[in-house]
């Protein structure tokens, strides 16, 4: 018979696999981007949509989902989130083209993007109070451990095998956490609201169109386009202040916390993104690594987190989200100056390991300190909402630092030689290192009780 501590160890165990699996695949595929270039003979330009699409998709269907958990049953929602996951994962492993390879990160995008919120939904759900904090904890720990193995694992799986399989692999295991999920993960529904299917619509053209408009700059078309996706944003902006139930309340942002927060994280993540695409690149295109060791040479990086996050969470509470995340975005911007500063293509990668630790601290510190000032600027009933809107700007701000670092690269640089990548990286760097500077300003406007 199954005991009490048996029943929350699968509740754990499978409400963390879906969440390492979509924070997984948005990673994995950073190390195996030079494969897939040179696989399709695509630029820049259009290789960031292989990640782009992904993150733009979650970004905008997230919420829609949780409203469907609410709605039908969260784990009902969550294993169909894991299924279309899987169906995408064999749609990217089979793509003969980008544009196959996009269409189906978009289809995985979908079911992503309730995997997350559905299984934090469950857990929370499931468990006591007096044990829901260490669970969280821990979900939480599994999840950030998907950023520092995903670079890792997706090199040497392209080393050793090739990089469809870094989409192959998701299929068994999904298939395995459907069936498990259906035995072991409870059942439970929320306060059902309207699902706003228009909404997300507009969401997903509106960010596509503004994030495609700046990647093909300059040019009539992408102008127009881009004024166009501008209005659709503005209609959907507009349809929120008069729904009774909006997907995105605009009230929240009359909190000058709650403001500031999303922004600082925007700018954060775009900044990180951003690198986390090129920098694999650099170390394979001009450092000569392999699609193993680059990722491996990710890992001062990546791996702060490990050392860096449970003492990041106890600083916050003793000195305010103001001073941590303040920090954090100094650091990451230090770090990611002085990789684009001193890195001339041909010094020693060891060179790097203090500048990418930096970055990698300032980013484990400047994360939770963020997350707690969004959260802790509404009310408790508004937190669930709230985190949804905090994770559409972490990905939206990924979706748009990545296409900003494109144009960067771009204009100072290109992929035809080791010079002129360097230059183009280097370039990219300190654009990076701005944005993490840029959100040293919003961080700054913080209203934190804890820290006044």
């Amino acid at each position: 018979m199954e005991t009490n501590g048996q029943r929350t160890i699968w509740i754990l165990i499978l409400t963390s696999l879906g969440f390492f699996m979509s924070m997984m695949d948005s990673m994995i595929v950073t190390t195996a981007s030079t494969a897939i270039r040179t696989d399709f003979h695509i630029s820049m330009t259009t290789l960031q949509w292989a990640m782009n699409a992904y993150n733009i998709t979650i970004a905008a269907v997230l919420l829609v989902g949780v409203t469907l958990g609410e709605r039908f049953g969260r784990r009902q929602i969550y294993n169909w989130g894991i299924l279309i996951f899987t169906v995408g994962s064999i749609g990217c492993a089979l793509a003969g083209n980008i544009q196959a390879l996009v269409g189906a990160r978009i289809i995985e995008g979908v079911g992503a993007s309730v995997m997350t919120p559905m299984s934090m939904a469950i857990l929370t759900h499931a468990l006591p109070a007096n044990r829901r904090g260490k669970a969280l904890g821990i979900w939480s720990g599994i999840g950030g451990l998907a950023l520092i193995v995903g670079p890792s694992l997706g090199g040497l799986i392209v080393a050793r095998l090739a990089w469809p399989w870094i989409f192959w692999i998701n299929v068994p295991i999904g298939l395995v956490a459907v069936w498990l999920s259906r035995r072991y993960l409870p059942e439970s529904t929320g306060v059902a609201s309207r699902l706003p299917l228009l909404d997300t619509g507009l969401m997903m053209v509106s960010l596509a169109g503004i994030i495609w408009s700046l990647s093909a700059l300059p040019g009539l078309k992408p102008i127009v386009i881009g004024m166009g996706s501008l209005a659709l944003g503005g209609w959907l902006l507009y349809r929120q202040s008069r729904v009774a139930e909006p997907m995105i309340p605009l009230s929240y942002f009359r909190l000058q916390t709650f403001t500031a927060g999303n922004m600082a994280t925007f700018l954060l993540y775009a900044a990180m993104y951003g690198v986390v695409f090129f920098l694999p690149q650099f170390l394979q295109a001009v450092g000569g690594a392999n699609a193993l060791v680059a990722g491996l040479e990710l890992l001062p990086w990546t791996g702060t987190l490990v050392f860096v996050a449970p003492f990041a969470g106890k600083a916050v509470d003793r000195f305010g989200e103001k001073k941590i995340a303040t920090l954090g975005l100094a650091l990451q911007a230090l770090g990611y100056a002085l990789i684009g500063s001193l890195n001339n293509g041909h010094q020693a990668y060891w060179l790097m390991i203090i500048p990418l630790a930096l970055a990698g601290s300032g980013l484990s510190m400047a994360g939770p300190a963020l997350q707690k000032a969004v959260l802790g600027a509404v009310k408790p009933a508004a937190i669930g909402q709230a985190s949804g809107i905090y994770n559409v700007f972490r990905l939206l701000g990924g979706a748009v630092g990545t296409a900003v670092a494109v144009i960067v690269f771009n204009w100072f640089g290109n992929t035809s030689n080791s010079a002129a990548f360097t230059s183009g990286f280097r370039a990219m760097m300190l654009v990076m290192a701005l944005c993490s500077l840029l959100g040293i300003g919003w961080s700054l406007q913080f209203r934190i009780s804890t820290d006044d």
